[in-house]
């Protein structure tokens, strides 16, 4: 809850000494906290107290112009009132909703304002408008290499919002920038953990879980924006491709693939229903045949069961042996 500026130590090296990697090196570590401030019926009764202090002033200077004694008294007199009033005006605005007030004296953090409406705070305050509304982007398409070394584009829409506003303002030069340059930087990463597609065992390929991917996209960015006060709601993956110079052969690759597959599910069929065929032949006894005609019979069904164009058989009119 305070407002610390670590100063650099130097070093030998000429750079800063002491300092660890990652988010316990940042120099500013300031937290939001509740700024000092009336709601609207207070703030409407310091605006009423405000007019009718400037209200004021002017029967004040037009006493003073027709005094003939203590004019100057009366004219001072109502130079106060118009500070005193101007001074309670500058104490006074408005907000509204999904809006808060980063509040300053002098530079030094005072508080955040998340009320809404007419509030009167601190005067003489400096106050910078911080949006908490929820957001969305999306990343540029990057070009990047999966876990196997195959080019890819990915592009990912990330929804976040400023969680507090305090980090949002003092730890980050840009947040939205900040954002938007960290959430490319996971997206990178996580996109080169993993293969485009056909994962090993126990591995999640970037095509096949798409929800686990945005979570850990999620998780990813979360984890380096979380220094500038920021919350991510969710990443989705919103485009993914294999790179325009491989997309090609990628094709060929998948497209062999389901050949393969198919034509061992067309195998696999075939030799079931050979199998029951020449099991009933027998059974009924309806032919028999030797070793020979069997393997000849098992070559010509598997042969009409598994060509791609349409059988044409020969009807053999004279003996089967012949």
């Amino acid at each position: 809850m305070s407002e610390t500026t670590t100063p650099p130590q130097e070093s030998v090296g000429g750079e800063p000494a002491g300092r660890p990697v990652g988010h316990d090196g940042t120099r500013v570590d300031v937290t939001e906290r509740l700024a000092w401030s009336w709601g609207s019926g207070g703030a409407l009764l310091m605006l009423l107290v405000s007019l009718a202090l400037l209200g004021a002033s002017i029967p004040l200077f037009v006493a003073a112009e027709a005094a003939t004694t203590g004019g100057g008294l009366l004219g001072t007199s109502g130079v106060g009132l118009i500070v005193l009033g101007s001074l309670l005006m500058t104490g006074l605005s408005v907000i509204s909703p999904g809006q808060t007030l980063v509040v300053q004296l002098f530079g030094r953090y005072l508080g955040t304002i998340r009320r809404t409406g007419l509030v009167f705070t601190v005067p003489l305050t400096t106050r910078k408008r911080v949006s908490v509304r929820v957001r969305n982007f999306e990343t540029s398409e990057l070009k990047v290499n999966d876990a196997d070394g195959n080019p890819i584009n990915i592009a990912a829409i990330v929804v976040w919002q400023v969680a507090d506003t305090a980090r949002a303002s003092f730890a980050v030069e840009d947040y939205a920038d900040f954002v938007r340059v960290q959430s490319e930087s996971a997206l990178r990463h996580v996109a080169m953990s993993h293969p485009y597609d056909q994962a090993d065992e126990g591995e999640e390929s970037l095509r096949g879980a798409t929800d686990v991917i945005s979570g850990e996209i999620a998780a990813e960015v979360a984890a380096r924006v979380v220094i500038a006060g920021i919350e991510v709601v969710e990443a989705r993956i919103s485009n993914l491709a294999y790179a325009p110079e491989i997309a090609q052969a990628m094709l060929q690759r998948q497209q062999a693939g389901a050949i393969i597959a198919a034509r061992s599910r067309i195998v696999e069929g075939a030799v079931s229903m050979v199998e029951d065929a020449l099991g009933r032949l027998e059974k009924d006894g309806i032919v028999n045949l030797d070793d020979e005609r069997r393997a000849s019979m098992v070559s010509n069904l598997l042969v009409v069961l598994c060509s791609e164009s349409r059988a044409t058989p020969v009807i053999n009119a004279g003996s089967l042996y012949s």
